[in-house]
């Protein structure tokens, strides 16, 4: 049996995959096609990403494949908390899915075009999307 596997998609992964990303894509495809393969969308991820180009939270929350994460209490303070810290808000809700949890002891590795936003935060780890398609 093998082991589950989940990624987290910031905002700028998000419209990478709106633009018609082959990696962006494919761990979505790979997510539909393997019970052990999670892709997470934070909810404020998603909002910036809509922001920037409507119609990307509708096309996302169409797909099966994709868990959009809310924010519960402790999300809520934790964000809140990292925000206060100088964290971008805008990253802040991927920051608090990738680190390690009860669910996911070693984190999930946030899904981005840049990962250079995320240094300097502990206990994430990034995987870098191409910029083009």
């Amino acid at each position: 049996m093998s082991a589950s596997m989940a990624v987290v998609y910031d905002e700028s992964a998000l419209l990478a995959l709106g633009a018609g990303n082959r990696l962006a894509s494919q761990f979505v495809s790979n997510t539909e096609h393997a019970a052990t393969r999670h892709v997470h969308i934070p909810a404020l991820c998603l909002a910036a990403a809509d922001a920037q180009r409507e119609g990307v939270a509708e096309h996302l929350g169409a797909l099966e494949a994709v868990d959009i994460v809310a924010l519960d209490f402790a999300g809520a303070s934790t964000v809140g908390a990292l925000v206060r810290g100088g964290l971008d808000w805008r990253l802040a809700h991927a920051v608090h899915l990738a680190r390690p949890s009860v669910e996911w002891p070693d984190g999930c590795p946030v899904l981005t075009v840049d990962p250079d936003l995320y240094e300097g935060t502990p206990l994430v780890r990034t995987i870098r999307l191409p910029s083009g398609k």
